[in-house]
């Protein structure tokens, strides 16, 4: 697990992040060919800080959703209709999330979460049927309370009132 030190600097499961200690549990987990290093550019995995994907799309993926690692799952949609959400808010109790692009995938998606094996079929069949992106970036635009349940309203076009 990814934390902060009091003094901000990186932690996995409470290892300085440069540690040996820490690169041995990232290589547990990801595969002996896993290494840490600082980065400081933009270009980074995860460009947003929110992950959403919705029920439609994970059972296009064929397997286990956290795989994924969404922070919202939507319920009741179409097959892959989340590929023309980009642009899109999603109203959310209180919450308004912008919906920005689809998440290129990363190796991440070839480990099982349960066995911690690592599959690289996964990412291949990522790229073969979804063109390598599933899911969508998005950040927050209004904060506000979520629960699970929650109705969802897509809001396409325009601008969303905060």
């Amino acid at each position: 697990m990814g934390t902060l030190a009091p003094d901000g600097r990186p932690l996995v499961n409470g290892h300085p992040w440069d540690s040996q200690d820490a690169l041995e549990l990232v290589r547990r987990a990801a595969g002996a060919d896993a290494w840490l290093e600082a980065y400081d550019g933009l270009g980074r995995f995860d460009v947003l800080p929110l992950l959403v994907a919705t029920d439609g799309a994970v059972a296009s993926f064929g397997r286990d959703v956290r795989r994924l690692r969404p922070n919202i799952l939507i319920g009741g949609v179409s097959g892959m209709d989340e590929t023309g959400w980009p642009g899109s808010h999603l109203h959310i109790g209180d919450a308004v999330v912008r919906l920005d692009s689809l998440r290129g995938r990363c190796p991440m998606t070839t480990v099982d979460p349960d066995s911690l094996e690592r599959d690289p079929e996964v990412l291949r069949d990522i790229g073969r049927r979804f063109g390598g992106r599933l899911a969508l970036n998005a950040d927050v635009l209004r904060t506000g309370s979520v629960h699970v349940g929650d109705p969802v309203t897509l809001v396409t076009g325009g601008a969303t009132p905060l």
